[in-house]
């Protein structure tokens, strides 16, 4: 007597199951890693950053020291370079923002707001990253009105308003992923300045006073590592079609990247 498996009917059923198992689970499963990186300034000398002119509301504004521009700092100790924002982005299509990279299931999560604030006629912090679907605030903890500026282009924010000594504070929502941060500004105390930089994922860091950086559980595989700095604009630049570096995020591993920017002033 012929085995079930040997009529034609049963073989056509078993086949079919195969083919259900095999689309439900995944070829390959992802892997995560960890970037960790530095920034340092690619010259001899020390950039200069300039005091600022503090014109109004003197007392306050100055209360903590002078107020510098802030437009490249450097660490005079290692050459790190402060306030620089770096993200993961697709080797192809890097441009695209829609095109979102695997995201590790302890980041699925949006985080629900972030803040900025100005207590000494500087904001901080200076450079931020959020994620899209983040409520963006700004708040005034100082004894001095300031007003925000947002200059968010096509696809927004764009405001200005007063916020009020102590209690004035700007609630944004619905802020866009965009492939270059938006910057913002105070009129009344006009060398107040930031950035922010907005994506679709939680892949992304801004360098701290050493110029150091960390991205966790980053998918693992090649990627384009962007980076971005308000004075200098794009760090490594290759031309218009390739911008940024291409890194291999290793598997339960660190991968490790020192970048050099040059500034030509």
């Amino acid at each position: 007597m012929r085995s079930m498996w040997m009529r034609p009917g049963a073989a056509c059923a078993a086949l079919a199951l195969v083919g259900v198992l095999s689309a439900s689970v995944p070829a390959t499963a992802q892997g995560w890693g960890t970037i960790k990186g530095q920034v340092i300034l690619d010259a001899k000398k020390l950039p200069p950053n300039p005091e600022v002119n503090v014109s109004a509301d003197k007392p306050h504004c100055s209360s903590k020291g002078p107020i510098h521009r802030n437009e490249l700092v450097v660490n005079k100790k290692n050459k790190g370079v402060r306030w620089v924002l770096v993200w993961l982005a697709p080797v192809k299509d890097f441009r695209d923002v829609s095109k979102v990279p695997p995201i590790h299931p302890s980041l699925k999560e949006v985080p629900k707001q972030v803040e900025i604030d100005q207590p000494t006629c500087v904001f901080v912090p200076r450079m931020t990253g959020m994620r899209e679907g983040t409520t963006l605030v700004y708040k005034n903890t100082a004894p001095v009105s300031h007003n925000v500026s947002l200059q968010g282009g096509e696809l927004g924010p764009n405001l200005n308003q007063l916020l009020v000594a102590k209690v004035g504070e700007l609630v944004v929502k619905d802020v866009k992923a965009r492939l270059m941060p938006f910057s913002y500004n105070c009129s009344i105390h006009p060398w107040m300045k930031g950035w922010m930089g907005v994506f679709k994922h939680p892949y992304f860091a801004v360098t701290d006073e050493d110029g150091k950086f960390e991205i966790k559980n980053a998918p693992a595989g090649k990627w384009r590592l962007m980076v971005w700095q308000e004075k200098v604009g794009w760090v490594i630049f290759k031309g218009k079609d390739n911008i940024g570096k291409i890194i291999t995020v290793k598997d339960k591993g660190t991968t490790t990247e020192k970048i050099k920017l040059k500034d030509e002033d």
